[in-house]
């Protein structure tokens, strides 16, 4: 029986050993686990609460506290013009609503550039940089590249026209303007529209200078546009075609005028006429002058 008891005994003891090294075990790690959120939150940048939103807003929408939720933003990287809350977005309250200017998608803060003041319209004025007007261009399906313009592009304009060349009438196409921005197509200024629509006129944002030299071209000819690439940051050259160097013919030069010597004078004969009878007989003698 001694040698029963003693064997359970070590054995109880040897067990609670075990037990004892696994608690031991389990503390030291979350004892490290511990330790590792407190260093990472010790590096963690602080966030603050700005407004944020909710669902998507295209450009238009009258935003409402619905629209609208508190977010977390790290404030190292807040970006200017964001809202703290609702009483800052809505300083006259929310019957003054505003809008949206540019789309907006969910969990993104609110930003003062991208919706109008309160009260105010998202029209194109809105959209013009201080300085800059805005000018309407006629346009087609062929001169307004095929209906893939959007508000937010940027194109070349360039003027077809007869021009008086060296006394004769030449029809010439010429870059009149480089990289306008588009601030309207037709009637919406909405630049998270992406359908092709064949527009009948194009709005863009010009220097009053740029205004005068596109109402006289359209005045006095045709205008067709070139759509800018994206990320196409080069500025085009001087640019004038007519049909000749379409054509590759070359001018001839008009030759030029030969001069041509004036006749030697003849020499002077001097002579002394005399009648002999009927006859008249003519005597040539040294002139004296």
């Amino acid at each position: 029986m001694r040698a029963v008891f003693g064997l359970v005994f070590a054995l109880g003891l040897g067990l609670a050993g075990f037990a004892v090294y696994m608690v031991k075990g389990y503390f030291d790690q979350q004892q490290a686990a511990l330790a590792a959120e407190r260093a990472a939150a010790a590096q963690r940048l602080p966030t603050v609460e700005v407004v944020g939103v909710k669902n998507p807003l295209p450009y238009g929408t009258v935003i409402t506290r619905a629209d609208l939720k508190p977010i977390q933003y790290t404030e190292a990287f807040l970006p200017e013009g964001t809202f703290p809350g609702l009483e800052e977005l809505f300083p006259e309250g929310e019957d003054v609503p505003r809008i949206v200017l540019r789309p907006m998608e969910p969990n993104e803060p609110v930003l003062a550039s991208k919706i109008t003041a309160p009260g105010g319209d998202a029209g194109i004025s809105t959209r013009l940089d201080a300085g800059m007007r805005a000018f309407a261009i006629s346009v087609n399906a062929t001169s307004g590249v095929s209906g893939f313009l959007r508000p937010g592009d940027r194109v070349d304009v360039y003027w077809t026209g007869s021009v008086s060349m060296k006394g004769e009438a030449r029809e010439v196409t010429k870059l009149i303007e480089t990289g306008l921005e588009l601030v309207g197509v037709d009637q919406t200024a909405d630049k998270g529209r992406s359908e092709a629509m064949i527009a009948r006129t194009v709005t863009v944002q010009a220097t009053p200078q740029q205004v005068a030299k596109l109402a006289q071209a359209q005045s006095t000819g045709t205008l067709a546009l070139s759509l800018v690439g994206l990320s196409d940051d080069a500025v085009a050259g001087a640019v004038q075609v007519d049909q000749r160097s379409l054509l590759g013919i070359v001018e001839e030069e008009a030759p030029e005028p030969q001069v041509v010597a004036a006749p030697a004078p003849a020499p002077q004969v001097c002579s002394v006429r005399t009648r002999r009878g009927a006859e008249v007989v003519e005597i040539p003698i040294p002139c004296t002058n």
